[in-house]
């Protein structure tokens, strides 16, 4: 357990003005949850006499900061598309102009873009009626963009359009730019709050245990890799090879084995492979066609990125651009069988931005309209610089500086890869 955590929530002043709200049951700020949550972790935290930490319970206050009257809200959407977000705008229109009763909010197109040159891109005005229905449709009524922009800029947009609260959705980079504009905001003593929702596939972000999007997408894996099973078999030596998202963190590809359990190996941006040699996937997965005459195989976008060489470059938004693992594996399943006079068959999905651009369904448009109301109720009680996290079954504020340290990966050693390689056998074949 490292030492340098902070838990601790910033504010922008004192509380004084009574929540109208009825029938609530209000959270106090001592009210916390403890982190981590094993015990025995916890125990030796102790005994260690090191810190002991705790994350601050999300949900509505009794005492808040901004008057309903006064309060004018912003949202913006940022980075890759990802199922839930207009369940995640209409939760955050609603929460405020319905629950609070506060005017509407300003919908910023195109995330930053849209809050850097407002001109070229007015911002959207949203109430309950404009966002009634946008829950059953894929994408952002905003719009989405990456990159970085001007911060200092993006500041005097909120103060011109006299902007108290902006909610910022999206993942890495995205809690990256608001925490930015939340320094900034610091800097020139302004009483802004700013607030992150977080928005990844790849379930990647840190301190919390869930993203929205992530269970989405794994159901949306379903019929995919059916599919690859059914090609798989109907052929001789046959293999449905399927490319997943997941740049450094491989969730998706280790979640969707275990919901589908024809996957005969998963391949990960956290365990490496080797290709060839007795233990390498080629002589592996041959050795399975020999035995079984079709395989399945998932791997994530970021695993084996230790197979390319060359120049590395860069999106917009910082993140390296990722060689595409998924058609080298095809070229060299392909070659590995005609060097070695074996015949395949092999059929090669990536249904990345169709799995991206869908609808949330069950519990994860649940878990976005949830993650919404806390996003609201921790504005309104003048906290900032925070993103509202899900920690031990529990809604949590997370301070912006944590939820940006570093991506969460899957532990090699822990459950749920274990439960993988139980399921496939992959270290085995």
């Amino acid at each position: 357990m490292e030492k340098e955590y902070d838990f601790s929530i910033n504010t922008l002043g004192e509380r004084k003005i009574n929540s109208h709200l009825k029938n609530k049951i209000f959270i106090n700020d001592n009210e916390r949850i403890p982190f981590p949550s094993n015990l025995t972790e916890i125990q030796n935290i102790v005994k260690g006499e090191e810190n002991f930490y705790s994350m601050e319970k999300a949900g509505p206050r009794k005492k808040l900061y901004f008057s309903p009257s006064e309060f004018k809200a912003g949202i913006l959407t940022a980075g890759g598309l990802c199922p839930g977000l207009n369940d995640v705008i209409k939760g955050v229109v609603n929460t405020v102009c319905m629950t609070y009763g506060s005017s509407p909010v300003k919908g910023f197109q195109y995330g930053y873009l849209g809050l850097y040159n407002p001109e070229t891109y007015p911002p959207i005005q949203l109430d309950p009626d404009v966002v009634d229905d946008i829950h059953a449709k894929g994408g952002t009524i905003l719009g989405s963009s990456r990159g970085s922009r001007d911060i200092s800029k993006m500041v005097d947009t909120l103060i011109k359009l006299e902007i108290n609260a902006l909610f910022c959705v999206g993942g890495d980079g995205t809690l990256r730019g608001a925490k930015a504009i939340a320094d900034e905001i610091f800097k020139r003593k302004l009483k802004i709050s700013v607030i992150g929702i977080p928005k990844t596939i790849d379930n990647d972000i840190s301190f919390t245990e869930r993203s929205f999007g992530f269970e989405s997408a794994v159901y949306a894996t379903n019929l995919v890799i059916e599919s690859a099973h059914t090609e798989a078999k109907a052929a001789y030596n046959g293999v449905g090879l399927i490319k997943l998202m997941g740049r450094e963190s491989g969730f998706i590809a280790a979640n969707a084995t275990l919901a589908n359990s024809v996957v005969n190996y998963c391949l990960i941006p956290e365990e490496n492979f080797q290709l060839y040699g007795d233990n390498g996937f080629l002589p592996r997965l041959f050795r399975r066609l020999e035995k079984k005459h079709h395989a399945v195989i998932v791997v994530a976008e970021g695993a084996g990125q230790n197979f390319f060489s060359g120049e590395k470059t860069f999106d917009k938004s910082g993140n390296l651009i990722l060689k595409d693992i998924g058609l080298f594996l095809k070229e060299k399943i392909i070659e590995y069988g005609r060097e070695n006079s074996i015949e395949v068959n092999l059929k090669y999905f990536d249904p990345s931005y169709t799995i991206r651009s869908g609808d949330a369904v069950g519990t994860d448009a649940v878990f976005c309209i949830m993650l919404a109301q806390n996003a609201v109720h921790a504005a309104f009680a003048g906290k900032t610089s925070l993103m509202v996290g899900y920690h031990n079954g529990q809604f949590v504020h997370v301070p912006l500086s944590l939820a940006t340290l570093r991506r969460k990966k899957i532990d090699t050693k822990g459950s749920l890869w274990q439960s993988v390689l139980e399921l496939t056998g992959q270290d085995e074949n």
